[in-house]
């Protein structure tokens, strides 16, 4: 088409205008007419589009609450060997063998070496030091 971007500029310009008002004279002539025809076809498909998107957010919530679920129990069932060797680790027995290893008395205990062991003391509370005290 000869002219078509000229055309296209000029029919743009028309529209924003507002000496011109093209939008609100094709608002009037076209655009209005054929909402107001159609209007109760308009409002049945908003109350069925609110149904099924209720409806559907309903179905995919509980997928996904499945979905994360289950991903819960794999995890948990994965992880319970690693979770229970963690909790080993820190038990009673363990940190009481720590402390009753064998502690070299004499000179060389001034400087201790790699091969000694030391025992920590265990850092109590406040509430716990001070019912030690009184």
């Amino acid at each position: 088409l000869p002219f078509y971007y000229e055309l296209k500029i000029a029919f743009v310009v028309w529209l924003l205008s507002p000496y011109t008002k093209g939008s609100s004279v094709m608002y009037r002539k076209f655009v209005h007419p054929t909402l107001s025809s159609k209007e109760k076809d308009i409002d049945e498909y908003i109350c069925q589009a609110k149904d099924k998107s209720y409806d559907t957010l309903v179905h995919f919530g509980r997928k996904g609450l499945n979905v994360a679920a289950t991903a819960a129990v794999m995890a948990a069932a994965k992880g319970q060997g690693v979770l229970s060797d963690r909790l080993r680790s820190f038990s009673m027995q363990d940190l009481s063998s720590y402390q009753s290893d064998p502690v070299q008395t004499g000179p060389s205990t001034a400087q201790p070496t790699t091969a000694q062991h030391r025992t920590r003391p265990i850092i109590r509370s406040k509430s716990e030091s001070y019912k030690a005290s009184s």
